[in-house]
């Protein structure tokens, strides 16, 4: 589909990309129903972002179903006054947008592996090399019901820091990154992580641990000077497997 005329093209390339993000969340069955959500910033002042319209299903998601929010979550466009909006997701997503620049893209999942983990009072082990990605870059945030309050972003933000992925206690797995493919590495990687840690917990034999010189090793071999070109790559090899829902997801 052709780009809507009222649509600023720098919004619709944001909007394509942030569809795609969604279909393969959907694809790798990260998704919860109608709930969970995954935003984009807009390029511009106005610090506006994009979210999904709330009820519609991730692999079902199209660039055109997803609502432009300001930072105080009020519909921007007429357009889509009608429609509604997660409000923990704005909670969520608004906070980190506000504090966190770096960050453009946010990606919040409840998955079973991911739930598990932050079931679990040890939190993500370094038992995987997909763990070891967030060794000593892996922040919590303990529950605290479900996110509706606006006086929990400023503490959300106090635990995330530095970070780009968090563990939310008792609840699920939160990511940023400064794109869609660098978001998109850091929740695959994540999920993967803890869907690890749930089988060789399950498994019922002790644990092998890398050395802590060994983990810190590997956490700072993920940040090499080629990862940005390596995460474009994956990014591009991803869409491919969902190619054929494309002219749907454009739309």
């Amino acid at each position: 589909m052709s780009k809507p005329v009222h649509i600023d093209p720098i919004e619709w390339q944001a909007r394509c990309e942030l569809a795609a993000l969604y279909r393969l969340i959907a694809h790798f069955r990260m998704t919860d129903l109608i709930d969970t959500h995954i935003t984009l910033r807009i390029p511009g002042p106005e610090h506006h972002f994009l979210i999904n319209r709330y009820g519609v299903i991730f692999d079902r998601m199209r660039a055109s179903d997803l609502v432009r929010i300001d930072q105080d979550g009020r519909i921007v466009d007429p357009e889509y006054a009608g429609h509604r909006v997660n409000a923990a997701g704005f909670v969520i997503h608004s906070a980190i947008h506000m504090a966190r620049p770096d960050l453009n893209c946010v990606i919040h999942t409840h998955t079973a592996a991911g739930m598990a983990v932050a079931a679990q009072k040890q939190g993500l082990l370094p038992i995987s090399q997909h763990a070891l990605k967030f060794y000593g870059k892996l922040a919590y945030h303990t529950y605290e019901g479900i996110a509706l309050s606006l006086d929990e972003r400023e503490r959300l933000i106090a635990d995330l820091g530095p970070h780009r992925a968090m563990i939310l206690r008792n609840h699920g797995l939160l990511v940023g990154g400064s794109s869609v493919a660098q978001a998109f590495q850091e929740i695959h990687f994540l999920e993967r992580a803890c869907q690890a840690q749930v089988q060789a917990l399950a498994g019922g034999c002790e644990l092998h641990f890398p050395s802590p010189e060994v983990c810190a090793h590997t956490a700072e071999q993920f940040d090499r000077d080629e990862q940005d070109n390596i995460i474009d790559l994956a990014w591009e090899a991803a869409l491919t497997l969902i190619e054929s829902q494309r002219e749907s997801y454009l739309s």
